[in-house]
């Protein structure tokens, strides 16, 4: 029984097989998320869950981080609230929803459990989730700076999804990339659109300095829509050679 057990065991993929198969996502994504999803994708493996069960958790986890912003926005801004509950709510919350979304894809890589109908599911989930984050987000904004425009809120939600797209048609096989270089410098400028960074940063922001999230709207606004744009003359270029 020993025998079998310990064969059992040292047969069991490891935490290092699970992280191998990430699809990687930037260096902070890499050096963290990507390591907590492997372990989250190690557990669900000795548990017998499937990946769209983390696909659900990362959803449910997610949208609850994202609903307790925007219900206590208006108290946070009010001062009956401490910032940095709420903002540490959201760092933990969406951190570990980001983990879990990076652990349903190793878990299909490593146990042979990839299906069409899953992919589709994870990136419905992830459209959901980001959806909830940004308007988490953006009710902040408002309830800190209520003069903010309208079309900024409007814009901001709109741009932010060019990095859902583009990570989607990254993954086909006409994928390509308009900055090749793996160089370290090259990989911190990165940062700035690297998600897991990103809604670290979102967190620090709520916690610390929540009046602050108009800026940081505003500078995402102008990130993604500059990256937009620069896909699209790359792209186009590209297509009349």
């Amino acid at each position: 029984m020993h025998s079998a057990t310990t064969s059992t065991e040292l047969s069991r993929p490891t935490v290092a097989d699970f992280h191998r198969t990430n699809r990687g996502g930037g260096l902070f994504s890499e050096s963290l998320s990507q390591w907590l999803g492997a372990v989250f994708a190690a557990g669900a493996h000795r548990l017998g869950l499937r990946p769209t069960a983390l696909t659900i958790a990362n959803l449910v986890l997610g949208l609850t981080a994202s609903a307790t912003v925007v219900a206590l926005a208006d108290r946070v801004a009010a001062g009956t609230v401490p910032a940095w509950l709420v903002g540490l709510v959201a760092l933990v919350g969406w951190q570990v929803a980001y983990a879990l979304d990076c652990a349903d894809g190793q878990l299909a890589r490593v146990a042979g459990q990839g299906s069409p109908a899953g992919a589709r599911v994870d990136v419905l989930c992830d459209v959901a989730a980001q959806i909830a984050l940004v308007t988490a987000l953006g009710t902040v904004t408002v309830a800190q700076r209520p003069s903010t425009p309208v079309w900024l809120v409007a814009a901001f939600a709109g741009t932010w999804m060019v990095n859902l797209v583009t990570s989607v048609m990254q993954a086909g096989p006409n994928a390509a990339s308009m900055v090749t270089s793996t160089s370290l410098p090259v990989r911190l400028a990165k940062l700035i659109r690297d998600y897991g960074a990103v809604i670290f940063v979102a967190g620090l922001v709520l916690m610390f300095a929540p009046a602050l999230t108009f800026w940081v709207v505003v500078a995402f606004t102008v990130v993604n829509g500059g990256f937009l744009l620069a896909s699209i003359a790359f792209s186009a270029r590209a297509s009349l050679r």
